[in-house]
């Protein structure tokens, strides 16, 4: 192997370290799945007109859909022990791999703001609740950045959080992910009961009427919701080598999957729809952040554990989603220099760059520019990889050539580059009308044809990558032994 393109943590993880169960997958999914925007996912498109059934259904579906890349993909990583950026080289080139790694790394780095900057806000609510901070945060608000001072604070605290974890490394998380799901689904299922007791009339809570005058308003509003719900996990079912390559057997990473994902998504958005209804009841108004409604509870001891279980179902999502993909992209781009926590490290400083709190603050974006917009990137991505892993290479690499920049696999894979920028561009107009809409402009760019094309964002990249890479690369894979480790 070079040592240009190899370190010990992109290396093929040795079958006795491959320890991880179904159990251990399905922890992760739960630890991962169980998040404020989980919480909100269905919320927003009811919102937006559904019914509490059909955005349950929205959701269920659009898992179940990416549930399917997210198992294909996982497959080289257990066959082989490889994360994504190394299994990315066999389609891209060893170094035409930096695009679809960088390209899914810096899409973490968002998230990960995100979610840190949530959990910053539950650690606000603690204090406020505990009396601790009295602040006026629309007066005390630094202008520059947009928050306070005490919330920049707090943001910081729980950032710090993560960075300790992160230097213990990848072993830290699976301890942290295993340790959380159970105590996750218990917190999500104490807050369903509590909605349910508190309410006088439960059947209310299932009564929200149709804000869609016709069907055909219905459907314009359900695909774009659908390709945001696959968005949600697009980048997932990139990187998922990045846990699977841990596990035993390929039965593991599959039931694990199947178990922890479309289960708990559609559970929690349940329990968001649920909970969300109650409030109307209770507080006379719709409450969407579970943030705000614990901090709206009498008992203080009842906010403070409650708070903590946002934190950790903030602190268990963001470590397994947002930071190990981006510290092993970082890590590929010189494997001699940058290490797993190096990237990580990387990835937290960006998170906090881009000031994420502007990001979340703007649900309109958020759904139809954010989750929709890098899914037209992601998607494209994942159709390649699975298109040459399956189609051309029928599950047979070579591992010694993924690391050698002279061997098979070449320096940059041109085909694949190509087949992604064509997938890409039929999805590029309906972004920037997207984007430009959610600054507030008031024409569209481009002709509302795209906006349609741009519903099926990921659909249609996936879709068009698959085709376009199978077809150019018709002769191109050698027949050859392969030195497969047994699964």
């Amino acid at each position: 192997m070079s040592s240009h393109l190899s370190n010990p943590d992109l290396d093929p993880v040795p079958s006795e370290q491959r320890t991880w169960s179904q159990w251990n997958i399905a922890a992760l999914w739960v630890g991962m799945a169980v998040c404020i925007p989980t919480y909100m996912l269905a919320a927003s498109m009811i919102n937006a007109g559904m019914r509490w059934w059909q955005a349950l259904l929205t959701v269920m579906l659009g898992n179940l859909i990416v549930l399917v890349p997210m198992i294909l993909n996982a497959h080289a990583g257990t066959k082989y022990g490889i994360p994504f950026p190394v299994l990315a080289r066999a389609s891209f080139g060893t170094t035409g791999a930096h695009i679809p790694s960088v390209a899914r790394a810096l899409v973490a780095c968002g998230w990960f703001g995100i979610q840190t900057w949530i959990g910053g806000a539950a650690i606000y609510s603690i204090g406020r609740v505990l009396g601790w901070i009295t602040e006026n945060p629309d007066t005390a608000r630094i202008a520059f950045i947009g928050i306070s001072p005490i919330q920049l604070l707090c943001f910081g605290i729980f950032w710090l959080i993560h960075f300790v974890i992160i230097i213990r490394g990848i072993n830290s998380i699976k301890w942290l992910e295993a340790w959380a799901a159970p105590f996750l689904i218990v917190s999500g299922l104490a807050l369903l009961a509590w909605a349910v007791l508190r309410v006088d009339t439960l059947g209310d809570l299932f009564q929200n009427e149709s804000g869609f005058e016709s069907n055909t308003a219905f459907w314009k509003s359900f695909f774009p919701s659908l390709t945001a719900m696959v968005g949600f996990w697009a980048t997932l079912s990139l990187n998922i080598p990045d846990f699977s390559r841990y596990c035993k057997t390929q039965r593991d990473q599959a039931v694990g999957q199947v178990l922890g994902l479309p289960t708990t998504m559609t559970l929690f958005c349940f329990i968001g729809i649920v909970v969300t209804g109650a409030t109307v009841q209770i507080f006379g108004e719709a409450i969407t952040d579970p943030i705000e409604l614990v901090s709206r509870l009498d008992s203080k001891p009842v906010v403070v554990i409650s708070l903590f279980a946002v934190l950790l179902a903030t602190l268990s999502t963001n470590l397994a989603a947002n930071v190990v993909s981006p510290a092993n992209g970082f890590a590929n781009i010189l494997p001699s220099r940058i290490s797993f926590r190096t990237g990580a490290i990387a990835t937290c400083v960006i998170g906090v760059l881009i000031m994420p709190w502007r990001l979340y603050n703007d649900l309109g974006g958020y759904i139809f520019t954010w989750l929709i917009g890098y899914s037209a990137l992601l998607g494209p991505i994942a159709g390649i990889i699975i298109a040459d892993y399956f189609i051309v290479r029928r599950t047979r690499l070579h591992v010694g050539d993924l690391y050698d920049a002279r061997g098979r696999y070449g320096r940059v894979n041109w085909r694949a580059v190509v087949a992604m920028v064509i997938a890409v561009l039929p999805n590029i107009p309906g972004f920037i009308n997207a984007a430009t809409n959610s600054a507030g402009t008031p024409e569209a760019v481009f002709p509302p044809v795209f906006d349609t094309i741009y519903d099926y964002a990921w659909f249609i990249g996936i879709t068009l990558a698959m085709l376009i890479y199978t077809v150019a690369m018709r002769g191109q894979a050698l027949p050859f032994e392969t030195n497969e480790e047994p699964e």
